[in-house]
């Protein structure tokens, strides 16, 4: 980019890194605190800043971008936006998405003044955003001086990507614009080492499931919502193609396994399953679950009637056998990919879900113009509308309950 300096600038630094992970829609809200930052971010081509309504849409937008895309950011301005999207990266935290949180902070002149500043709470201690932060990020960088900005700021973004889990940066309202020696040069692509099995351990992990699954009458394979987070659900399909076994998905991992799989009986989740589907699982000798969550709405109450001693649970970097051995250091999708080669083929549950399986028939006709609008019915509008490129947002209750009943396309997530 020549000689130019005026591009040698935090905030270009910081745009240049987004850029090259892959974050290329910045959403946000403006406000005084991040206008400087919000010129140097848009003034990087290649890099659109999205405006949103409130700061908790713009951290909802970063939510689904990371999802889509790999990692998402958002840009806000201090506490008065901050706390407002913090509930967004919570969820962020929560369901272990990358989102890069920044937000334009106090002046760096005001540190350590005892000022009291505008969009706070009216006390001179600027921390309480900081402090908020801390227990639903991976990692928190305040940048307030030039000097360390570029190891802070790289920390930061470093971590989120490592551990798939939101970040904080704090840029101080005065700096983005000013060069600074640190960035004369273009960053320096990054270079994290990607985790590693050990290798014992998974070949260990591997004998012990495999012999355990080869050994069961009627096994059955479950995905759960941590397939994607581990970058596991190729693998699972590996596994579903090679054994033979039918395919459930956790309700919270729907649209994670795609339905159109050839032995694919739809979501379990206990005694509100898809038809037949609870059946097959709970009446299994053996079950493998890919990277479930048993919390109490997935569980219905903690009611699933899942045995440890039949289990073998796969979470991203562990897998449990039964109530025997755990292996640690063994990552899901390695350990997928390498069970997929080690096991007999076996329809039999398959075969048993196919016996006492009805196809659903045709749903009600659709509702006289005077009669009130039913929720089933809406459903089967909705239901008509899905494509492959469609994706579906079901919030949690009545939605996400209708929801699971919907049959996905391929391609719809």
């Amino acid at each position: 980019m020549g000689e130019k300096t005026w591009d040698r600038t935090l905030g270009r630094h910081l745009a240049r890194r987004l850029l090259e992970i892959g974050a290329c829609d910045v959403f946000g809200v403006p406000g005084d605190f991040n206008l400087v930052l919000l010129d140097q971010l848009i003034a990087e081509p290649g890099l659109r800043f999205v405006g949103c309504c409130n700061e908790l849409n713009a951290g909802y937008a970063a939510d689904g971008y990371a999802r889509a895309k790999g990692v998402g950011a958002c840009v806000v301005t201090f506490t008065v936006g901050g706390l407002s999207v913090l509930n967004a990266i919570a969820g962020a935290y929560s369901e272990s998405l990358p989102v890069i949180c920044i937000v334009g902070g106090p002046n760096s002149n005001d540190y350590g003044t005892n000022r009291i500043l505008h969009h706070t709470i009216g006390l001179p201690d600027f921390s309480q955003e900081f402090r908020c932060f801390q227990t639903v990020t991976a990692a928190q960088a305040v940048v307030n001086n030039t000097d360390d900005a570029q190891e802070l700021i790289d920390h930061a973004i470093s971590t989120a990507l490592k551990e798939s889990k939101p970040v904080y940066i704090s840029i101080s309202c005065n700096l983005p614009a000013i060069p600074h020696p640190t960035f004369s040069f273009e960053p320096v692509k990054y270079s994290i080492a990607r985790k590693l099995s050990n290798q014992q351990s998974l070949c260990a992990a591997v004998e012990a499931a495999a012999n355990f699954l080869n050994a069961a009458v009627k096994p059955v394979l479950v995905g759960g919502p941590k397939l994607r987070v581990a970058k596991a659900g190729a693998a699972f399909i590996q596994v579903a193609e090679a054994s033979g076994f039918p395919v459930a998905v956790m309700p919270s991992a729907k649209g994670q396994v795609p339905e159109t799989l050839p032995r694919f009986i739809g979501t379990y989740w206990g005694a509100i399953s898809t038809p037949y589907c609870c059946e097959i699982v709970e009446s299994a000798d053996a079950y493998l679950f890919a990277g479930p969550i048993f919390n109490d709405y997935s569980s219905v109450g903690y009611s699933l009637l899942v045995k440890k001693e039949k289990a073998i649970i796969v979470q991203p970097e562990r897998v449990t056998i039964g109530n025997g051995p755990a292996f640690g250091c063994v990552l899901m999708k390695d350990f997928l990919e390498a069970l997929a080669k080690k096991l007999r083929k076996n329809s039999a549950a398959y075969e048993n879900f196919l016996r006492m399986y009805l196809p659903i028939g045709s749903c009600l006709a659709m509702a006289d113009s005077e009669e009130p609008l039913q929720v089933k019915v809406l459903f089967q509008h909705i239901q008509k509308m899905l494509t492959s490129s469609t994706a579906v947002l079901a919030e949690t209750g009545d939605s996400w309950f209708n929801c699971q009943k919907l049959k996905l396309p391929e391609g719809c997530g």
